[in-house]
C-alpha cells in the first residue's frame, strides 16, 4: 500500500510546506477504534453524528489551495474529527475552528489540545453558517460541509485579497470544490472538480 504522502504526489499534491503539515499529523488519531484499520486508506471514515472524516487526497487538495502561510489567521467552518485542523495549525499562525457539534467540539479539543499539544488554535461551538464575526476578518476560510451557494456571511469575513475554499452543491447528485479568490472589485471563482461532503447546517447540535 501506497503512503499518504505517495497519494498525495499521485494527486498533483506536490507543494513541500502541505506535505510536511501532513506527515506531521498522524491520521490514526483521529478514526474512532473500528476504523483504524482505514486510517492510512485514501477514503473517508466515518466520526459518528452522521459525519465523516474525509480522504487525505481531499484534505491535500483543499489545503495547497487554499495557500496558507505562516502569518495567516484561518477561519476553519466544521472541526469534525480535527485531523483538518491539525493540519492547517502547522501552515498558519492561528485557526479558528468552528463545529456545530457538541460531542465533535469537545472530542477534537481535547485530542488537539491537551494529547497533541497544539496551542495556535481557538475551538469554538457554535452555528459555521454565521461564522466568527468577532475574530473577523481572515486571511483563509475553509469550510468542510457543501452548501448550496456561497454562504454571504462567511464571505463578508474574509479579507481583501484572501480565498475561501469550499464545495458547492450543485444538484441532488453532484459537488464540487470551489476556490474563491476575493480581489477588488471582482471575486474570483475557480472550480476545481468534483467533491463529496455533508451538507453545511444551521444551529448547534447539544445531544
Amino acid at each position: 500500500m501506497k503512503s499518504l504522502i505517495e497519494v498525495m504526489k499521485d494527486r498533483g499534491i506536490n507543494d513541500q510546506a502541505v506535505l510536511e503539515a501532513i506527515e506531521k499529523v498522524d491520521r490514526i488519531n483521529f478514526v474512532p477504534e473500528a476504523f483504524k484499520h482505514c486510517a492510512y486508506s485514501d477514503m473517508p471514515v466515518p466520526i459518528g453524528s452522521g459525519q465523516t472524516i474525509s480522504q487525505p487526497s481531499v484534505v491535500g487538495l483543499m489545503t495547497k489551495e487554499l495557500e496558507v502561510e505562516n502569518t495567516h489567521r484561518v477561519l476553519e467552518i466544521g472541526t469534525g474529527s480535527g485531523y483538518l485542523t491539525a493540519v492547517l495549525s502547522h501552515l498558519a499562525k492561528h485557526v479558528y475552528s468552528v463545529e456545530r457539534i457538541k460531542r465533535l467540539h469537545l472530542q477534537a479539543k481535547n485530542l488537539i489540545l491537551n494529547q497533541l499539544k497544539r496551542r495556535n488554535i481557538s475551538f469554538v461551538l457554535s452555528d459555521g453558517m454565521l461564522g466568527l464575526p468577532d475574530a473577523a476578518p481572515f486571511d483563509r476560510i475553509i469550510i468542510s460541509a457543501a452548501s448550496k451557494e456561497v454562504p454571504r456571511k462567511l464571505l463578508n469575513q474574509l479579507k481583501v485579497n484572501g480565498i475561501m475554499v469550499l464545495p458547492v452543491v450543485e444538484n441532488e447528485w453532484q459537488q464540487k470544490l470551489v476556490i474563491i479568490k476575493k480581489t477588488e472589485p471582482e471575486i474570483e471563482f475557480i472550480e476545481i472538480g468534483p467533491v463529496r461532503f455533508v451538507p453545511l447546517l444551521e444551529g448547534v447540535v447539544l445531544n
